[in-house]
């Protein structure tokens, strides 16, 4: 069975330039949008800062049928925090976020920088996938694998090459093993103006929104399934195909 996941981190606006929510206000209802007239489900990786300030929003996300995982408190880097520090935000921000929707079991560190010896934080506390590692950055794991219990799943590409134009992006994910796509809502508000950098603000807003939609449809065509974090976890622990790595 093809497989793809998409995925989206749900922040401030392009975090730590900015501590403005449009993303929240304008870009979230606009994915929302999508995913329900493309009828396809997905994994929202919030922090527990958004769920405080937009509970509302954050609500809607299991509601239609989306999983809701963990991104942090407030988008902390946690390569940057001690273990202590880490598990304290972690907690703190799983508890929110399950006050307004089923248990919360999939993680991903922001800037997917998250320490191999934090994991047991994770498996402590009741996760079963951690989504912090991508295969593009060092050690370049090219498909999931586990930790104790935890199920690490790589993101395969960065959030920006989504923006690019189609006939550069399709071919490659074509050539993607079970891809796993990651966005976040303020991509889908107009940046250009905003003082970021330029690779976070080019072809933002309405151009994100129609690429986002071709790349949908472009593997529905293809008969992929859109599955999320813990439907593909699930999945890969069924087929015995999810290599065990040691802790140490």
């Amino acid at each position: 069975m093809k497989r793809i996941a998409i995925t989206i981190d749900v922040e401030q606006d392009c975090p730590p330039f900015l501590e403005t929510m449009r993303g929240i206000e304008e870009g979230l209802p606009r994915l929302m949008e999508l995913f329900w007239n493309k009828e396809i489900k997905t994994t929202f990786f919030t922090t527990g800062k958004v769920a405080e300030l937009y509970p509302e929003a954050i609500e809607r996300i299991p509601e239609d049928g989306h999983e809701l995982g963990c991104h942090g408190y407030a988008h902390e880097r946690f390569d940057r925090v001690n273990k202590e520090q880490a598990g304290i935000a972690i907690v703190k921000a799983k508890e929110i976020l399950e006050d307004l929707g089923p248990s919360i079991v999939s993680f991903r560190a922001p800037n997917l920088k998250f320490p191999q010896e934090y994991v047991d934080i994770l498996q402590g506390n009741g996760f079963k996938i951690d989504s912090s590692i991508a295969k593009y950055k060092p050690p370049f794991p090219g498909k999931p694998y586990m930790i104790g219990d935890i199920t690490r799943i790589p993101a395969s590409i960065t959030s920006s090459f989504l923006r690019l134009p189609l006939p550069i992006i399709l071919p490659i994910l074509d050539n993607m093993h079970d891809p796993v796509l990651f966005v976040h809502p303020w991509e889908f508000v107009d940046m250009s103006h905003s003082p970021i950098r330029w690779d976070c603000k080019f072809n933002t807003g309405k151009f994100a929104l129609k690429s986002l939609s071709a790349v949908i449809m472009h593997f529905k065509t293809k008969g992929y399934n859109f599955l999320t974090m813990s439907e593909m976890a699930a999945e890969d622990d069924n087929r015995n195909e999810v290599e065990i790595v040691s802790q140490e």
